[in-house]
Parts: C-alpha cells; sequence; structure tokens
C-alpha cells in the first residue's frame, strides 16, 4: 500500500506568496502521486497561525478548488513552533508520512522527492539539510551558524543548518505526541524521539514574494527557547563561573589583609569600584540566566494548550452538503 502524505504548511499573513506557492505544493503533490511513490489520497494541509490578512480566505478558496487542499486556522496567532506542532498533530492520524515546510517557496520541494526515497527504504524521520548560506547576508550567515555551534556546545541535540523542513512518519508523531513542552523547539526535540533517520541536502532560494515574519528578534528568541529548553549546561557554567570568582575574591581577601598588616594599604576607590561592579554585573547576568530557566519552569506547569483549532475546511464543507 502507497504510504498517504500530509505536506504541513504553517502560515502566517502569507496572501501574497501562496496565490504562488500553493500551486508548486500540489504540483509537487501530484508529480510523486504520478510516480507510485504516494497515494492519491495525500494531501497538503495548511495551518493558518491567525493571520490578519486574507490568508485563511485563500487557503478556503483552495479547498473548495481542489479536494487535495485542506486547512485549519489557529483561534489566534501563538508562533510558527506552534502552527508546526498543530498541523502535524492534525495529521498524525490520518496519514503515514509528513513533510512539513515553510509557505514561502524558499526551501527546494523538490527535495522531497529523496524524503520520500528516504521513507521507503526504512528511515522514519528525514531531516532537510542547507547545502550552502550563500544566499544569505554575512551577518545571518554568521549568527545561524554560530547558534547552531554554540547549541552543541551546550549540549543540545541539533542537525547542523536544519530547520524545520522534515520528514516524520506517523509512527514518530505518535511518540513525539508524548512530549508536553510548552516551550517548543522542534529542532532540538524531534531529534530526542529517536528512530533512524538521514538528511537531505538542498540549496534554499530567496522568497518568492511578500517580506518575511522571522526578524532577528524573533530568532533571538527562538535561540533562548533552543538552548533553555534542551540543556542545563548554562546553569552549570553560572556554578563552575561563580566557584572561580570567588576563589579570585578569597585570594584578594588575603592579600588585603596581608597588605593591612603590613601598613602598606593605601585608600582607593577605583579598584573597590571595579571589584564591586564586576561582581554586581556576574550576580545580575547569573540571575538572569536562572530567572529564564524559572520563566519556563512557570509556564510548563501552567499546562496552558499550544494551540487551538478554531476552524477546519472540511467543517465548512460538511455544513455546505448538510
Amino acid at each position: 500500500m502507497l504510504p498517504k502524505l500530509y505536506i504541513v504548511i504553517p502560515c502566517y499573513n502569507e496572501q501574497e506568496v501562496l496565490p504562488i506557492t500553493g500551486p508548486m505544493f500540489l504540483e509537487k503533490l501530484n508529480s510523486l502521486s504520478a510516480k507510485g511513490k504516494i497515494s492519491p489520497e495525500s494531501r497538503v494541509l495548511f495551518v493558518n497561525d491567525g493571520s490578519v490578512d486574507r490568508t485563511w480566505e485563500i487557503i478556503t478558496e483552495l479547498s473548495q478548488k481542489d479536494e487535495h487542499y485542506i486547512g485549519i486556522s489557529q483561534s489566534r496567532n501563538r508562533g510558527h513552533q506552534n502552527a508546526v506542532l498543530a498541523g502535524l498533530m492534525e495529521a498524525k492520524d490520518n496519514c503515514d508520512i509528513t513533510i512539513s515546510i515553510d509557505c514561502d517557496g524558499q526551501d527546494d520541494i523538490n527535495a522531497m522527492d529523496e524524503m520520500v526515497e528516504a521513507y521507503l527504504d526504512g528511515c522514519e524521520v528525514v531531516y532537510g539539510v542547507r547545502a550552502s548560506r550563500e544566499t544569505d547576508s554575512f551577518f545571518k550567515r554568521f549568527t545561524a551558524q554560530s547558534f547552531y555551534k554554540f547549541l552543541s556546545a551546550m549540549g543540545a541535540e541539533v542537525v547542523y543548518n536544519h530547520a524545520d523542513y522534515r520528514l516524520i512518519s506517523s509512527k514518530v508523531l505518535k511518540e513525539f505526541a508524548n512530549f508536553k513542552e510548552v516551550n517548543l523547539f522542534l529542532r532540538g526535540l524531534v531529534p530526542l524521539v529517536g528512530f533512524k533517520s538521514t538528511t537531505v541536502s538542498y540549496d534554499r532560494a530567496e522568497r518568492i514574494a511578500g517580506k518575511s515574519h522571522y526578524p532577528l528578534k524573533k530568532m533571538i528568541a527562538l535561540a533562548v527557547d533552543g538552548i533553555t529548553s534542551l540543556s542545563v549546561k548554562p546553569l552549570r557554567l553560572i556554578t563552575g563561573f561563580g566557584i572561580i570568582v570567588a576563589l579570585v575574591s578569597f585570594v584578594g581577601v588575603i592579600w588585603a589583609l596581608v597588605t593591612a598588616l603590613r601598613g602598606n594599604s593605601v585608600p582607593g576607590w577605583a579598584s573597590m569600584t571595579c571589584i564591586v561592579c564586576f561582581v554586581s554585573g556576574v550576580q545580575l547576568i547569573s540571575l538572569g540566566i536562572i530567572g529564564e530557566y524559572v520563566g519556563k519552569i512557570y509556564m510548563e506547569t501552567k499546562g496552558r494548550p499550544r494551540y487551538i483549532i478554531s476552524q477546519r475546511t472540511w467543517d465548512k464543507q460538511e455544513k455546505e452538503d448538510k
């Protein structure tokens, strides 16, 4: 039996690019089906992440034109990671494999052929990995590569140069559903599930239309979520650094006492000011990092839903049929 594929596409204010990339995804779905790689019952699943433009209307229109288009809409904007999760959880009981990909057309959809081939060869997870970052600016390339290296140094298990373009089987998704984290960093959580995996390289193009909804502020927030959700090494580094500062301070105290007893001490505010500022800065940074973890614990204990689906395109169709 041919595997049923759901292409999961998170969308946030994508009215400019969706009419272009929507048909591209359907064409790829039909191509894979024509080659006998996937079931004709496969679908393109759009996830509207609380868009304020015509994104949901466009998704609805597409679903009315072709049954292979389906869509769900979140009750409000909850962020890219939650939108991807919503689509994956919606799809896991209705298909055999999912491929998550962004709506902007930057990820090479032809890599899906290799992903499906890898699945048919026995892999349950296939990561899309960028072959190069030549299209990025120097700043973005430097910060992105540094981010992955820093995550690895912090002890987080991530696939280098992989974002959220990946194939996951329903078998893996059913196990992944047991992960209840509210603070999501999917590219770090998926490897924790295990199962046989591989990578597929592809070249990333420029955005087809519209503008990016992932500015530097959101990238930094994602990086912080990735580090604090997957590793406690920063807390251990604080402890180690605190011990070093304490030892240096202890030596300084002994030196000060010896100097005072020998009568060689000279009153001075500069050295005292430097020491106070340094120690205070270390304390504030340490408290900030600890506070980040405490905040994560606070959000996790609330147990709030990670997504809420307010509409489904097939619900509307069922009402019209009645």
